[in-house]
């Protein structure tokens, strides 16, 4: 896989990674069915969504050359970029008008 197309894979996973914890109800995405589903469990699955999406990254990388180690400024970039693409299935759930 050339090194542009797996960057667009990683990106299209995280921002699909980023807004399923907003989209389903499920626990974990296979769990039983919670309704409502409390915030912390949304918060829980997207943490667990986004070590996934790293890993996908960690994993596509050694597959292109070498691994690299990353410092903390690299996650702290990482976590905006995946509360930003998160954004669109927050507002989905939580701030949009009920239909009258």
């Amino acid at each position: 896989m050339p090194g542009d197309a797996a960057v667009w894979l990683v990106l299209v996973v995280m921002a699909l990674a980023a807004n399923l914890p907003f989209l389903t109800e499920r626990l974990l995405l296979l769990g039983p069915r919670r309704s409502p589903k409390p915030v912390a469990w949304r918060l829980l699955e997207l943490l667990l969504l986004g070590l996934l999406a790293i890993g996908l990254g960690v994993l596509l990388e050694t597959r292109l050359g070498q691994w690299h180690a990353q410092s903390w400024e690299f996650y702290a970039a990482f976590g905006c970029l995946f509360l930003t693409l998160a954004f669109p299935g927050f507002v989905w759930r939580y701030l949009r008008r009920a239909p009258e």
